[in-house]
């Protein structure tokens, strides 16, 4: 009798700690859809009486992406000493969750362009904000369209942006690093600028890709790795570049296991 009611009792205990998450990450959910969309119509207006997008770009790093990892992550940053944020550089990284975009918004200290999902452009303020600050929407079910994104891409490079890219194309699910595309590396190649390795670890955690919205308190390991040289490279060399660099990015992941 008495393992029966040891029994019922952790399981209230397991049933009551799961209705106490559950009532925090509502309240979170509220949060980050409030903020975004504060910060958002905040940048969306500063870009409007500028005509620049490297203010909304600052308040993005300093005050959206700083807001939301406070919920509950714990950023570690390492390698910045290895890159001169003077220069455009293409960085590629994986993808664990939606927190990896406030983190490396945080880490790299530049206006920083996403290569971001064509679907996403549907998504009210996200998507204004997203073609508001020139960033490149990729189409990947249309060849053309998708020669189109790599020329957006080089033409920001090539303009002194940096851009970033998720060249696995979607998160991960079980934290490994997955096949590289090569289009995107097409665009460092023509604009003749470095490609950097990133690695994040823990982000999968904190936000799983799976079971709805769901958010643990945890740290998250972003390694920068050493720029990869595209100086000398033809537009066919763009898969042995990807090839490159993705296993550059798991090198940096295991030696942060």
């Amino acid at each position: 009798m008495s393992e029966l009611r040891y029994a019922s009792t952790v399981r209230s205990r397991a049933d009551r700690r799961e209705t106490g998450w559950a009532v925090v990450n509502a309240l979170q959910a509220v949060y980050i859809l409030l903020w975004s969309a504060l910060w958002i119509s905040v940048a969306l207006l500063v870009t409007a009486l500028t005509w620049r997008r490297g203010p909304a770009l600052a308040l993005a790093r300093r005050v959206w992406a700083p807001g939301l990892l406070a919920i509950a992550v714990t950023l570690e940053v390492e390698g910045r000493e290895r890159i001169d944020f003077s220069r455009p550089h293409l960085f590629v990284a994986n993808h664990q969750s939606w927190a990896d975009i406030p983190a490396l918004f945080v880490a790299l200290p530049v206006p920083l362009l996403f290569m971001a999902k064509r679907e996403l452009a549907r998504v009210p303020f996200l998507g204004w904000y997203i073609q508001a600050m020139g960033m490149v929407f990729v189409e990947r079910s249309a060849r053309a369209a998708g020669a189109a994104s790599v020329g957006q891409a080089a033409e920001r490079l090539g303009h002194g942006w940096s851009v970033l890219s998720f060249p696995e194309g979607t998160r991960s699910r079980d934290g490994r690093v997955h096949t590289f595309k090569s289009a995107g590396f097409a665009a460092a190649i023509e604009a003749g600028v470095p490609v950097v390795p990133v690695a994040l670890e823990g982000a999968g955690r904190i936000i799983p890709p799976d079971g709805g919205f769901r958010i643990r308190p945890g740290r998250v390991r972003l390694r920068i790795g050493e720029p990869i040289p595209t100086a000398g490279l033809g537009r066919d060399d763009r898969i042995a570049l990807a090839r490159q660099a993705e296993r550059a990015v798991a090198d940096l992941l295991e030696r942060q296991a």
